[in-house]
């Protein structure tokens, strides 16, 4: 079976790789959706450095891990959200108030819940780390 979701593809590979306990893992095939959504979880603090390899085959990220995820995932169907319905969303996937992130891709780039709350904007849910 070939998954073609390759923003699902690369969540699972990091929830698989902290459940081992490795300090690193890399991510590939990859595109700049995986890029943008590993920089909001980097933002955040629960994974260290990424780095990109060009392999001459598409490329491929390799990412520290800090051991800081207990649950992370991609969100499907990927729901449009409004502004002001990002707290019945986060109710849903997150495990409790100020635990853990959602992340939303806006028409301002792809960003955690908290930073679209701030800017007041909706947009498009993607994932869920916490």
């Amino acid at each position: 079976m070939v998954m073609l979701d390759l923003l699902s593809n690369a969540l699972i590979q990091i929830k698989n790789a902290e459940a081992m306990g490795k300090r690193q893992v890399a991510i590939w095939p990859v595109n700049k959706l995986i890029y943008y959504t590993l920089r909001v979880l980097q933002r955040h603090g629960y994974v260290g450095e990424v780095e990109y390899i060009d392999d001459g085959r598409g490329g491929k990220y390799v990412v520290q891990l800090l051991g800081k995820i207990n649950d992370i995932g991609p969100i499907k169907p990927r729901y449009p959200v409004k502004y002001r319905e990002i707290v019945q969303w986060e109710q849903k996937f997150l495990p409790a108030r100020q635990i853990g992130i959602l992340v939303i891709s806006t028409n301002q780039g792809v960003m955690s819940h908290v930073e679209a709350k701030e800017k007041k904007i909706g947009g498009v849910l993607l994932a869920y780390v916490y």
